[in-house]
């Protein structure tokens, strides 16, 4: 679960007026739409699809595109490396969100092909942990004109020039660039896909369908070209891809939550998320998948690990104070780590506010030392901006 839905409904509330702005055959009528995004509190239409079954996932059909649920993300994070040691971190994720579903869209003869439920929106950052920068750039489109869109076979996934293609099965090229940085990667898929909760079915809250389609590459080998400036780098790593579609929201009561990702030095990789509640505590159906090298899943529930916060940073730009040094402990695995963000601020403060950005970890697994990096992502913190 890269993220959840309370941060994306303020990303769409945006890229809706966009869309709007550019509009030549609006789908739905706009009030009704814009409504519907700004008051989602979970009630959303039952014409939605929602997840409930396990074991649900198949590939490569779920490469792709799930228009008949509302939500969806691809998310690519990755910590990279240069011959001597500069280290750099990057996001690069689309997010699709149906307007309305499919079942109550109005039929018009003659559609444009501008014409779309679906909007499009994606976030790229770099950061430079030599230089001491975080790069972010956030973009938005429809679903129509061939502007944005996502495929399963082969699998492409794009907003205009901005792209995540297949080169062949199990390996991808991302493609993005702004005015002051570009990325050009080519990701191997080193392990299969993972599927998180039960069978691929991550429940969020005790709400029918209050769940997820989730799955995770946790390793991906990865090599290419960052271009910062004038500077060009060759470098290497290693990425996680995250693919997630639903139809929900957070549960009431619920804050914002915590999403780790890491890919330790023995092999292994961690995903874990936690949902905080206003109350202090974590909602029950928070959840972490442990993969040992052997490729291997053990699912663990919230009441299995505890994850200490030992320091925090205030950021200059919006005043949220976010975690900054953990301890993770999970007595199942014997694992206890302690981290922290590689570059403090990796912050976004974009169409909504939260901190996303590479972190490092170390400690000891089953007793012998172990390191880890990967990303973490932090929400809730900061606030919501209102709608504009």
């Amino acid at each position: 679960m890269r993220r959840f839905i309370a941060v994306f409904l303020i990303l769409i509330v945006a890229a809706f007026a966009f869309w709007l702005l550019r509009s030549q055959d609006t789908a739905v009528p706009a009030n009704a739409a814009l409504e519907s995004l700004l008051v989602d509190d979970g009630t959303t239409s039952d014409a939605f699809a929602r997840a409930t079954v396990p074991g649900a996932v198949n590939f490569p059909r779920d490469l792709g595109p799930h228009e008949d649920y509302q939500t969806e993300w691809w998310y690519y994070t990755g910590n990279l490396q240069t011959e001597d040691g500069r280290d750099f971190g990057y996001q690069f994720t689309i997010f699709r969100r149906a307007i309305q579903p499919m079942s109550e869209i109005p039929q018009v003869d003659n559609p444009s092909t501008w014409r779309s439920n679906q909007i499009y929106l994606a976030h790229f950052t770099v950061s430079d942990m030599g230089g001491d920068e975080f790069h972010v750039a956030e973009r938005f489109s429809r679903g129509g004109a061939e502007l944005a869109g996502a495929q399963a076979q082969p699998y492409y996934v794009w907003l205009e020039d901005w792209s995540v293609t297949e080169v062949e099965p199990g390996t991808v090229r991302i493609q993005a660039d702004t005015e002051d940085v570009s990325l050009d990667l080519t990701l191997v898929e080193t392990m299969p896909p993972v599927l998180h909760g039960d069978g691929g079915l991550s429940q969020k809250g005790p709400e029918p369908g209050n769940a997820s389609y989730y799955y995770s590459i946790v390793r991906q080998a990865t090599s290419g070209e960052l271009v910062i400036g004038e500077e060009t780098f060759q470098v290497d790593g290693l990425s996680w891809k995250d693919h997630e579609y639903s139809t929900s929201a957070l549960s009431p009561g619920s804050v914002g939550w915590d999403w780790f990702s890491l890919q330790l030095d023995d092999g292994s990789a961690l995903m874990l998320f936690q949902i905080r509640r206003d109350d202090g505590s974590i909602e029950p159906y928070s959840s972490a998948s442990f993969i040992s090298n052997d490729g291997a899943l053990q699912t663990l529930g919230h009441e299995e690990w505890q994850l200490d916060v030992l320091d925090t940073w205030t950021s200059p730009h919006s005043g949220g104070e976010y975690p900054a040094h953990w301890r993770l402990r999970i007595p199942s695995i014997a694992l206890d780590l302690e981290g922290r963000p590689m570059m403090a601020d990796q912050e976004l403060n974009v169409s909504t506010i939260y901190w996303e950005g590479a972190s490092e970890f170390s400690g000891t697994l089953s007793g012998e030392p172990v390191t880890a990096r990967g990303y973490v992502e932090m929400t809730g913190y900061a606030g919501t901006p209102a709608p504009s």
